[in-house]
Parts: structure tokens; sequence; C-alpha cells
């Protein structure tokens, strides 16, 4: 293998490469083939022997996870030879090759972004993403009720100044909450309705509670928030999923709105439909933009792609909630604004069925 390196190691490598391709298939029965791993087993001995040369690095194979166990097998037989052969070896040389197999070991292993991408794309990389998302909501919703109980001046009187501060906090966690709970609904297929059976509610309470939690977010940028609800506003459907779709989208339409309001608006249908909008003045979508406007994970255009989020999760999320509703999200736009509208079949509450309906 090499003129430098002592006879006998060099002669007790060649075996243990010889054992690995030999010993392989009866290790794993589902493993490359006997000749892939000798070849596999050869090259990696070389570089091994390379290494006891001080100027010479020599070719390692290209990083696999086949190759990392071979270089394992290959130094586990090697030590076991050293050790049951009575062979005089060069001590120093010994050491050497030993860091060699350390040094060919570390060239193998992969680079961190490597097994990142390897344990997402592996069978549980769907459970570790739901683990992460876990872990950063959970916080999160401590810090939302932090800011709410100081916001109220449950803990001490509040300034103007104070009160809003903590409404940014709020609503920036409120935000951060919300995609992790996108990833988390995503996980689960994007069209779980938390309340599966419908349910008595107020269209007004709904547009006044998502004005409330995005109006920090709109007075610090200056714009107005409107809402507009039809005369009957007490329904039956699903409260929880359409709040999750008017927020998502409102949220959105700040973040891309600079000068003038975004608008909710809800007006009677046909056959008791309501008409949903959600509208801004801000600087429309990019046509680029609009063939992938609602699939997840997808790259970022060059001219800055409009989604909620680099991942784009939002939209994704809020067009499978709007169709386990019964409707259809779809979207307008131009230079000066946009729209995005649907329709859900939500009956009125028969007098008596709800409570300060």
């Amino acid at each position: 293998m090499s003129a430098g390196l002592d006879e006998g190691l060099a002669t007790l490598l060649e075996e243990a490469t010889r054992r690995v391709a030999s010993g392989w298939t009866s290790v794993r029965e589902d493993a490359a083939s006997a000749e892939e791993v000798s070849a596999l087993a050869a090259d990696l001995a070389r570089a091994v022997v390379a290494r006891v040369g001080a100027d010479d690095q020599g070719p390692v194979p290209a990083r696999s996870q086949l190759a990392r166990r071979v270089l394992g097998e290959l130094r586990r037989l090697f030590i076991l030879l050293v050790q049951e052969r009575a062979v005089a070896v060069d001590a120093p040389t010994l050491v050497r090759m030993l860091v060699g197999f350390e040094e060919v070991g570390g060239d193998l292993e992969p680079a961190w972004d490597q097994r990142f991408t390897d344990r997402l794309s592996g069978p549980d990389g769907l459970e570790l993403v739901v683990e992460v998302a876990h872990d950063l909501r959970s916080p999160l919703t401590s810090i939302l009720f932090l800011a709410e109980t100081l916001q109220r001046g449950r803990s001490g009187e509040v300034t103007p100044l104070q009160e809003r501060q903590l409404g940014l906090i709020y609503s920036a966690a409120f935000g951060l909450s919300s995609v992790a709970s996108d990833v988390i609904e995503l996980a689960r297929g994007g069209d779980r309705l938390v309340d599966l059976d419908p349910l008595p509610f107020s269209v007004a309470d709904i547009f006044e509670s998502v004005r409330d939690i995005v109006l920090p977010i709109a007075e610090e940028k200056g714009l107005e928030v409107r809402i507009t609800v039809p005369e009957r506003t007490s329904r039956i459907g699903h409260p929880v999923g359409l709040s999750r779709v008017l927020l998502n989208l409102t949220t959105n339409a700040l973040k891309f709105t600079d000068q003038g309001y975004v608008e909710m608006h809800a007006a009677e249908g046909d056959d008791g439909v309501l008409q949903f909008t959600v509208r801004d003045t801000g600087r429309g979508i990019p046509p680029s933009s609009m063939a992938m406007l609602f699939e997840p994970f997808r790259r970022r255009q060059k001219d800055r792609d409009y989604a909620f989020s680099g991942s784009g999760l939002g939209l994704s999320i809020s067009r499978k909630l709007v169709e386990a509703m019964g409707g259809e999200l779809q979207v307008e736009t131009g230079q000066t604004g946009t729209r995005f509208f649907f329709g859900l079949a939500l009956p009125e509450v028969e007098s008596g069925a709800m409570l300060g309906g």
C-alpha cells in the first residue's frame, strides 16, 4: 500500500480489508454488495495509509453512511488483528495509523447542514418539525399571557406609551405563535377544524376580536383598520376556523400596506351565504408570486414574494381552512391593493338559541 509503511502493519491492514468485504453480508443482509464494500474498504485503507505520510492527505471516498460504517468495521478488524497476531510493529507508526483512521473518519462526517437535511428527510423528520414548533409555542404562550396581564393593569398602573408597547409585544408574540401553530397544523393536514360541529357565534364579535389583536401593528404603521358587518351577525358555523383565517389575512394585509387602511368586510349573500372580504391599499401581489401563492415552503423570488413569511404557511393554511368550512379562498390584486374573499354558508341563529346574540 505504501513503501513507507511498516510491513507488518500493511499486511494486517490488507487482511482487515479482505475481512470487511467477506463478512459484510453477514452483518447486514440488506447492505451493499460484497464487491462494492470490498472496493470501498480498499479506498479507505489507502486513505488511512496516506495519512501516515505527513505531506500526503490522500483522496477520501464520498461522504455516506455506508463509507462511515465500512471505515468503522475496518478499524475494528485492524485493531483486533494487531492484538491477535504476534507481529512486530513499529509503535509510532501504529499510533499514526490510528490517528489516520480518526482523520479519515472526520472527513467522512457529514457537514452540519447535511446532518440537518438528513434528519428532516428521515422517517421522523415531520415529528421533529412539530416538536420544534411546540417548543416555540410554549414560551410564546407565556409571553402572551404576561403582556396581556400587564397591558390591562393587573400588575399596576401603566402609561399610555407602555400600553401601546405592550400591545406591540403581544402582537409580535401572537404572530410567532401563529407561525408555530401553522407548522403543527400543516403537519396534521392543514384543514382540521377545532370546532368540528357548527356552533352559534357572532360575526361582529370575531371581527372586533381580530381588530383588537392587530390594532397595535396598525397604529405603529399609521394605518386604519375598518370593519363592516351585516345587520344580522348571529350565525351558526365554525368560529375558531373563521377567526383564524381572518386574523391571518388581516395580519398579512397589514404587513404589505404602508399607507391607507385594511378592511374586514362581511355582507349578506344568497341562501344564508356570507361573503367575507379582507382588502388593503398596499402594493399588491407581484405577478411572479401569483402562480404559487398558496403553496407552502416555496422559494422566495428575487422580487420578494408576497407571503405571510418566507415559508408561506399562512396562506396555505387559510385556504385549507376555508375549504374545510365549505368555501373557496380567492384573490384579486393590482398595483393599488389586494382583496382576498370567500363565501360561507352560515345560517342565522334562531331566536333564543344564542345568549347575547
